[in-house]
């Protein structure tokens, strides 16, 4: 696969300015990396060890989860969709022209390899989980792969990346080793969970996928049945965390994640009534009631 830039579209500011730090942060967002450090801390959680003593380990997850990892991918994402951006967000740093060139491009490599680097005293788990990250954040976005033309297929992938794979890494590089079967079950529903809320996130960028060919779930089944679909994935797979909590007898956690839900399920009826406008909300609210659902079933799974 190569990863040579195509030619610039003429829609796209161009400018000799060199980009502020600032510039540079922006189109990292950082918004976005509190998902995978929220989820590398579930990990280190489920897995029992202690935190004081394993602190510096966890710090330098946190950091690889989100700045490098998450930031690499962003990175990426806006290089590759630059054209679409162009549509749907011309403020963006590239298509406004605020960061020139391939910069976008550059900085995406280099914070992969620096990435690489850093995993490297997280031990053969956590660098191996940080290459499979980075693997997918490329391939989500670059073609000829590029999963995200396929809004089933990319949602799955960033799934992976935003939950399952930091979980499954905190708590790998805890015990330095497989984690227990129950954390990586755990792991994987709430990584289809998430497929939801990446649904959800492409609705602001309907008209864009629509002109430039991208088939996320929203282009392709429309606002309102891909709003269902989301739902759908953020529910089901609560729905058996709950159950094998019961399974488990982790009855008072399988209580506490059924009381989110239910508030998340009250909210999910509030927004199919108008996805497309209330999913930024919906992205504050009831993600935020997912997400600590996630806290709740990790303490519960330590030994």
């Amino acid at each position: 696969m190569s990863i040579a830039a195509e030619p610039v579209d003429p829609g796209i500011k161009v400018t000799t300015k060199s980009p502020s730090l600032s510039v540079m942060l922006e189109l990292m967002h950082p918004i976005t990396w509190f998902a995978p450090m929220w989820a590398y801390m579930c990990g280190v959680v489920s897995s029992g060890q202690p935190i004081l003593w394993n602190l510096p380990l966890i710090l330098l997850g946190i950091l690889i989860a989100g700045p490098m990892v998450c930031g690499t991918s962003q990175a990426a994402n806006d290089w590759f969709d630059r054209h679409v951006d162009a549509i749907n967000e011309p403020d963006r740093p590239i298509p406004s022209g605020r960061l020139p060139g391939r910069m976008g491009l550059w900085i995406a490599i280099v914070w992969s390899a620096v990435s690489l680097l850093l995993a490297i005293p997280l031990g053969k788990w956590g660098f191996g989980a940080v290459l499979v990250g980075l693997t997918l954040a490329w391939a989500y976005s670059m073609p000829p792969v590029r999963l995200k033309q396929d809004g089933w297929l990319g949602n799955l992938a960033c799934g992976a990346c935003y939950e399952g794979l930091p979980w499954v890494t905190g708590a790998a590089v805890m015990v330095n080793g497989r984690p227990d079967w129950r954390i990586l079950l755990v792991a994987l529903l709430y990584s289809l969970g998430a497929h939801g809320i990446m649904t959800l996130n492409d609705f602001k960028s309907v008209e864009g996928d629509l002109r430039t060919g991208i088939r996320s779930l929203p282009a392709q089944l429309g606002v309102e049945r891909a709003g269902i679909v989301a739902c759908l994935f953020m529910a089901a797979p609560q729905i058996i965390v709950i159950f094998l909590l019961k399974d488990w007898h982790f009855y008072g956690q399988a209580i506490a994640v059924s009381v989110l839900l239910a508030a998340q399920i009250g909210l999910m009826i509030w927004l199919l009534q108008k996805p497309k406008e209330r999913a930024p909300a919906y992205n504050g609210s009831g993600t935020t009631l997912y997400v600590i659902g996630m806290l709740v079933t990790a303490f519960a799974l330590r030994p």
